[in-house]
């Protein structure tokens, strides 16, 4: 299956409107920085991967809104897009990874023309584009051999091509397993409370013909008491220094039971998503979102009018409950930060 998460058509950045699958399959299309930053905010896409290749697009659309004005409005518009697009969403530490790199590509062509800065710009967007679907394969090929033939994987999320620019991380590393001839099946968590197990990950696997059952969240420790998972593989949104790692609510607990159960339990990510300037997993910002995602869904409300409402998007799994982690530079176990900053010395 080749999915196009994000799309560049005529001049337009196209999206995927995850909310809408799988009932529907459709695509959003974008003209500015501040459409750009509405997608990533309400969840038009998103996945840690996705997002920073869409941000570095919402950049480059403003660049060429701009690209026939003076040099003061065309720097005062792209500081605005930098602005917006940062803050978007707070945990994906991809976002901020991919604004750096085209603020840095705009301060380096700053004696160049607006025409040839916009230019640029696009052209580095593309290429964030399709150096996270290399990424992402090479993912697949590092972490394929960690999954045994006949493997039962439980994931979380959705850490798939939807979640990219294509292929996916945790379900890279599925895929790839697959790809090699290992006869695999996957349990996916529905993902309370946006469901995006049971929307997203569910709808990739069967479009793929990927043997796939879904599960409720608070069935995965019943099923790890039964013997019938294997392995636990899922993605990131920003790990720590030393390893520790956010990702979907809901992660925490599956490591924790993983351990409980003996059951390895990897993430797979890409060096983007590790944020060496946080130490530790206490400092990366978890993100609440609308309560609405908790009462209810598409319109239809099942709690009562007046109750209070958490909602943290993402919970943070310490190291030392990850068995390894997958990058597209290879794999490391016993997660510390030494090994970690090998990674980008690789």
């Amino acid at each position: 299956m080749n999915v196009e998460t994000l799309r560049w058509r005529d001049g337009r950045l196209e999206l995927i409107d995850q909310r809408r699958l799988p009932l529907e399959f459709e695509y959003v299309a974008c003209d500015d920085a501040a459409q750009v930053a509405r997608a990533i905010r309400d969840m038009v896409v998103r996945g840690a991967p996705a997002i920073g290749c869409t941000a570095a697009y919402g950049v480059a659309l403003e660049a060429q809104r701009y690209a026939g004005a003076a040099r003061a409005q065309f720097d005062a518009a792209l500081e605005m897009s930098f602005h917006v697009l940062a803050e978007s969403r707070p945990t994906a530490v991809n976002l901020s990874w991919a604004i750096a790199r085209m603020r840095q590509c705009h301060a380096a062509t700053r004696n160049e023309s607006t025409q040839m800065t916009a230019a640029a710009l696009l052209e580095l967007a593309r290429q964030i584009h399709s150096d996270d679907i290399e990424i992402n394969r090479a993912i697949g090929r590092h972490g394929a051999p960690l999954i045994a033939d006949g493997a039962r994987i439980m994931t979380h999320c959705n850490a798939g091509a939807l979640a990219t620019a294509g292929h996916g991380t945790a379900l890279g590393v599925i895929r790839s397993a697959r790809d090699a001839g290992k006869r695999i099946s996957v349990i996916a968590n529905e993902t309370r409370p946006y469901l995006q197990g049971a929307r997203l990950t569910a709808w990739e696997l069967v479009q793929e013909g990927i043997p796939v059952t879904l599960v409720t969240d608070n069935m995965a420790g019943h099923l790890m008491q039964q013997g019938r998972i294997d392995v636990i593989v899922v993605g990131a949104d920003r790990i720590a220094a030393n390893g520790d790692t956010a990702n979907k609510i809901g992660t925490y607990t599956l490591a924790v039971l993983a351990e409980r159960h003996r059951i390895p339990f990897y993430v797979a990510a890409p060096l983007s998503t590790i944020d060496i300037a946080i130490a530790h997993g206490s400092a990366i910002p978890i993100e609440e979102r609308d309560a609405a995602e908790v009462t209810g869904f598409r319109g239809v409300r099942w709690a009562p009018e007046g109750v209070s409402v958490a909602n943290p998007a993402f919970d943070v799994t310490p190291a030392s409950l990850i068995t390894g982690l997958v990058t597209e530079k290879g794999v490391i176990t016993r997660l510390e930060a030494s090994k970690i900053r090998s990674l980008f010395e690789r």
